[in-house]
């Protein structure tokens, strides 16, 4: 498998589908094309007609958005085991990872991803509904299923995959929430993968100016 990814300071949905790849050691090559360079659009055309990224491709069948690309990894490679066991459980999965990759949009704008900085903002009541609601999601399944494992249904999940950039935007924008939530932050940026995601973020060159919001601290 090939994995056509965007920068790693700042696209989230490319890190989806990478930490997908990389909780359940799949292995996989990884394409990277710089954000709005003069040819990240006309390098991306040669892989998917959608122009974003990231994008899957396994021979050949080709898979764009995160979501779509981790069910594929799902069905294809895992035996369905990166959604819960149990049914109850596995709607629920997919309930929030559906919340999380179509709502949200006062924390996407106000908190952008940015793996390399330490910044401070005042989040707008839209940014901080967006908060409160995922602090809510986190600590209740995170009390739920505390004794199955650290991750929100006990054993790592395609949630976790659609949550873990917003523990990047809470770590990077020190963000208040519950001590369940705190060491859920925690436990995703502890992961190996995660380590080696950020440590190839604080390399990178590239600076997107739109995504450099809040005062440095």
């Amino acid at each position: 498998m090939e994995l056509i990814i965007g920068n790693k300071n700042y696209s989230s949905w490319s890190l989806r589908a990478w930490f997908m790849l990389k909780a359940f050691d799949l292995p996989f090559t990884e394409t990277r094309l710089a954000l709005f360079e003069p040819d990240f659009y006309s390098s991306l055309a040669n892989y998917s007609p959608a122009g974003k990224v990231p994008v899957l491709i396994d021979t050949d069948i080709t898979v764009w958005d995160s979501l779509a690309i981790c069910e594929y990894i799902n069905e294809t490679y895992l035996s369905h085991k990166g959604w819960p066991a149990d049914v109850a459980d596995r709607a629920l999965a997919r309930a929030i990872s559906c919340e999380m990759h179509s709502g949200f949009f006062g924390l996407r704008h106000e908190l952008p991803m940015n793996c390399r900085a330490t910044r401070a903002v005042t989040p707008t009541d839209a940014a901080l509904k967006d908060i409160a609601r995922i602090d809510a999601i986190w600590t209740e399944l995170l009390q739920k299923n505390s004794g199955n494992g650290p991750w929100l249904f006990g054993d790592i999940s395609i949630a976790d995959m659609m949550f873990a950039p917003v523990t990047l935007r809470f770590h990077t924008y020190n963000v208040e929430v519950s001590k369940q939530s705190r060491t859920y932050v925690e436990t995703v940026l502890a992961h190996p993968a995660i380590q080696a995601w950020v440590a190839a973020a604080k390399l990178e060159s590239e600076t997107i100016t739109e995504e450099e919001v809040g005062e440095p601290v």
